[in-house]
């Protein structure tokens, strides 16, 4: 622990050269520090501005308690966990989770290593009463997870978890299993999908397949929607990253503009699933 702290110090004085570590958890301009390190970060990799902006978004509410959500760089997402009164002291809180795991994911054990994938495939292997030989043969699930990790060397957990959200949202949405039946390899899905991002195509596509699911199975959406509420709540709550809930929530929330509200001048997402849930059918 000791060991850890000492690292987290390093990095801050590294990233927040103006910052005092010992203060940097109990600022309350917690806010510009989550914007000065990714404005650090974007000035080492010399990307362009766009890319190193960190989004925040209040959920709409006539009263306490506020929840907020911040989107880093590259995705990732987090959101307040305590109970706050205000917008300002959510959007503060939601911005001291995202910080401490930006902070954390500096740390040279975030980083996905040789010794990391031995481990953490032999986790997986006992998990799935698998064997070792399965980790070589990219057919197996535990194959495709060595072969995702083998192809990530060297990236940080936060990198890594913002490619496997899309795998996780493809598997809920039934695309892997649809390229399983046209006989793609594991390693062929992993290789097409690892160049793409999760952006409005890739959402509008999952919420046409969820729209065509609906139509099937009327009340479908409304379930899956109540989950992923459920899900996302739970979640921010603990403190998790939230991405995957987050767009499981904008995904269905999407299809149901669709069907019922093609109108641009349609409800906000919050509005629909609010709908749903009190039986839209």
């Amino acid at each position: 622990m000791d060991r850890t702290l000492e690292s987290l110090r390093h990095i801050i004085a590294q990233a927040l050269p103006h910052r005092d570590p010992a203060l940097v958890f109990k600022d309350l301009n917690v806010v510009s520090m989550l914007q000065e390190f990714w404005e650090s970060k974007q000035q080492q990799r010399a990307t362009c501005s766009s890319e190193g902006l960190v989004v925040y978004e209040s959920m709409p509410s006539s009263g306490p308690p506020f929840v907020s959500y911040v989107t880093l760089p590259g995705g990732s997402c987090f959101g307040n966990f305590q109970c706050c009164l205000s917008r300002a002291e959510a959007r503060r809180d939601a911005a001291k989770v995202a910080l401490i795991n930006s902070l954390f994911n500096e740390l040279p054990s975030r980083r996905i290593t040789k010794e990391f994938i031995m481990k953490s495939v032999q986790e997986a292997v006992a998990s799935t009463s698998g064997t070792l030989d399965d980790a070589d043969d990219p057919s197996t699930s535990v194959g495709a997870y060595h072969y995702m990790l083998e192809s990530n060397l060297g990236k940080t957990m936060l990198e890594f978890q913002e490619l496997m959200t899309i795998f996780q949202l493809l598997h809920w949405n039934g695309s892997l299993k649809a390229l399983r039946e046209t006989k793609c390899s594991r390693q062929e899905v992993i290789s097409y999908y690892s160049q793409y991002s999760l952006d409005e195509k890739m959402r509008s596509h999952m919420a046409l397949d969820w729209i065509m699911k609906e139509r099937e199975s009327p009340g479908i959406l409304s379930q899956e929607l109540r989950e992923a509420l459920g899900q996302l709540e739970e979640a921010r709550k603990a403190g998790q990253e939230l991405r995957f809930y987050k767009e499981k929530k904008e995904i269905l929330s999407l299809a149901l503009t669709q069907i019922y509200d093609p109108d641009p001048s349609s409800p906000s997402d919050d509005q629909l699933s609010l709908t749903a849930l009190c039986g839209y059918h």
